[in-house]
């Protein structure tokens, strides 16, 4: 209900813009585009690292970009929308707490630019812990329509010196399957699990609490599958000595192409 009512929001915004501006130049109301951070957030981890995210948001184009944001798993589902001039960028240091006032939160961040193009979006996630802020990662970004039944998330490890969590988000209204495969050589399944999301969830797991019957492991994969659209996976590496992140995005499908259900 509260995208629903964004949309109407953007709409009526869109529709006011476009008497402003010549016919040649007026807002497309028609349709929007969006775009989706798999996960932002401002939250407190290991060691006592406080997880925080920037966002940028670019309007190249030549008329105004009317932008509409939301965190769709989180308490209330926070949204706003924005006005964005041509040329300008917006910067949110911190976006849970700037943009949507919020003290601690963790969510995919799903941004709809009224029109045909979406606005350019950069994100970086990073740690900060007392007056240190520790080395920023970039965050790819998804078109929100980007669907693919089997996806693939390499380069996982999990001992004394690393960390890996892995993001699991249903912004669907629909409870979404996964079937988790964590594997050493493509096509050779080490261990396998299965989880139920539910609707507008995101759950940001430990990889030791998916699979608690292996210990550690270097250079691990997981194979994730899912019939359910709306839904996005990620990872993220972790030193621990440094407390700096490598963000992990999907590749769509297996590298052998191998699904995992019959």
């Amino acid at each position: 209900m509260k995208w629903f009512l964004i949309s109407l929001l953007m709409a009526a915004s869109a529709t006011s813009a476009a008497f402003a501006q010549s016919a040649s130049s007026a807002v497309d109301t028609t349709q929007n585009v969006s775009v989706v951070v798999p996960v932002v957030g401002s939250i407190l981890g290991m060691n006592g690292v406080v997880w925080k995210t920037d966002v940028e948001l670019t309007n190249d184009q030549s008329t105004d970009a009317i932008v509409s944001l939301i965190l769709p798993t989180a308490p209330d589902q926070p949204a706003m929308i924005t006005n964005i001039s041509p040329g300008q960028t917006v910067r949110f240091s911190d976006i849970v707490g700037q943009a949507f006032g919020m003290d601690r939160a963790m969510s995919p961040l799903l941004i709809s630019t009224m029109g045909r193009r979406s606005v350019a979006v950069r994100a970086t996630a990073y740690g900060v812990r007392g007056a240190e802020v520790f080395r920023p990662e970039p965050i790819a970004i998804e078109r929100a329509e980007t669907y693919f039944p089997i996806r693939y998330l390499p380069g996982l490890s999990f001992n004394d010196d690393y960390r890996t969590n892995v993001g699991l988000a249903n912004l669907g209204d629909d409870a979404a399957t996964f079937t988790i495969a964590l594997q050493r050589i493509p096509g050779r399944n080490v261990a396998v699990t299965r989880l139920t999301v539910p609707g507008n969830t995101l759950w940001h797991i430990a990889i030791q609490f998916l699979f608690p019957l292996i210990t550690n492991g270097e250079d691990f994969s997981t194979l994730i599958e899912t019939s359910s659209r709306s839904t996005y996976v990620y990872a993220s590496v972790i030193e621990n000595a440094t407390n700096t992140a490598k963000f992990v995005n999907p590749s769509m499908g297996s590298p052998i192409n191998i699904g995992l259900t019959p």
